[in-house]
């Protein structure tokens, strides 16, 4: 759907920190990617004017004046199509970041968890204007570079844009009830149990245990409704616990270790790299 990260930052108006948070203030001015490209990051685009078309996982989405659009790692667009006149705003995060941001917050979580069926979501005009008003703020703050405190100040405006996000989310979760399947269902409790026990329970068959059901049925369906098997996601929540520990914490590789229910270091060692491509000391370093 969108170039590179160095085009990106090559676009006029574009600020960003590091490669973790990148804005962009006017999307008339993005190249666009026609041809179907894998989401590295998570991108949140609100259209204020005109009309878009794009493809999410072979899903087709319209996008119309007040539509936010949100784009998770790892999607899959294509067909990209927009009117001349399209004007908007975007916000790309990459994904420790944002999991750091919200890490603690179960219920962002599966909010925006949500949001992967759904990736267009309709803002009411006092969303739209909070939106803008704080992207505006974050711009202005990114550019502060004077500033001591300017991630931290930076931060917690994101936070409050998730937060005005997610409550819209929300509203539309309980405005269409029909999205509330049993696939669905079991997608989000098994979501919900993985956040609660991922640090000490990582077989499926125990995961379809407490809900109720067979590990076949289990797979099956988190496959369909996620395009991530369970063991996947429950790695995904592993691996980003260890990252957060091992970038934000003195604690020692064999303490994490211990905290994980690792059975020893060698094997959370090899847990690790074959996942990101780097030993937990490596990327601590890094």
């Amino acid at each position: 759907m969108i170039a590179n990260l160095d085009e990106l930052l090559k676009i006029e108006g574009t600020v960003h920190i590091g490669d973790d948070l990148i804005l962009l203030s006017d999307m008339s001015k993005l190249p666009i990617i026609s041809e179907p490209r894998r989401s590295e990051h998570i991108i949140v685009a609100l259209c204020l004017q005109g009309e878009a078309e794009f493809t999410v996982d072979t899903k087709e989405r319209t996008v119309k004046p007040g539509d936010l659009i949100i784009i998770h790692k790892d999607r899959v667009t294509a067909n990209f199509s927009f009117s001349e006149n399209l004007q908007g705003m975007a916000m790309i995060w990459s994904k420790d970041y944002f999991d750091e941001l919200v890490r603690d917050i179960k219920e962002l979580n599966s909010l925006f968890l949500f949001s992967r069926m759904r990736s267009v979501v309709n803002l009411e005009p006092a969303e739209i204007k909070d939106v803008q008003t704080f992207c505006n703020l974050i711009k202005e703050k990114i550019e502060d570079t004077s500033n001591y405190f300017r991630d931290d100040i930076v931060q917690t405006l994101i936070m409050s844009l998730i937060y005005i996000v997610s409550n819209a989310i929300r509203r539309q979760q309980t405005t269409y009830p029909e999205n509330f399947n049993r696939s669905h269902d079991a997608f989000f409790r098994f979501i919900n149990l993985v956040e609660e026990h991922y640090k000490t329970e990582r077989r499926v068959g125990w995961y379809a245990e407490q809900l109720k059901i067979t590990p076949k049925y289990l797979s099956e369906t988190i496959k369909a409704v996620s395009q991530r098997t369970p063991n996947e996601w429950i790695d995904n929540y592993v691996i980003r616990e260890i990252r957060v520990q091992l970038r934000n914490s003195s604690r020692s590789i064999k303490e994490i270790t211990e905290e994980l229910h690792f059975p020893s270091q060698s094997f959370l060692g090899k847990f690790f790299k074959e996942r990101t491509g780097m030993s937990p000391r490596e990327y601590r370093n890094k």
